[in-house]
């Protein structure tokens, strides 16, 4: 897979469970490249979400919420996820 389809899994799925104002996504991989674990296939993203629904809640609700949905992807395509909630 490659990041591009990757970015619009991710912001598909995001939306789909999350009532979402806005969402932006970006590819990060080459903060990690020379890092130990780092691995082909496997991405960095940074994910800034503007939505009411997830401001609503702790920082660590509004993240596991994000990280249930995203779980095949961590599993499978995502080593670091960054997430802002604005």
């Amino acid at each position: 897979m490659d990041i591009n389809e990757l970015i619009a899994i991710v912001k598909k799925k995001l939306q789909t469970k999350i009532d979402i104002e806005n969402i932006v996504i970006e590819d990060k991989s080459f903060l990690h490249k020379s890092h130990k674990g780092n691995q082909k296939g496997k991405f960095h993203l940074k994910i800034k979400i503007k939505s009411k629904e997830l401001k609503k809640m702790s920082k660590i609700e509004n993240n596991k919420k994000v990280y249930k949905i995203l779980e095949e992807e961590i599993k499978n395509n995502i080593h670091s996820i960054q997430i802002l909630i604005i």
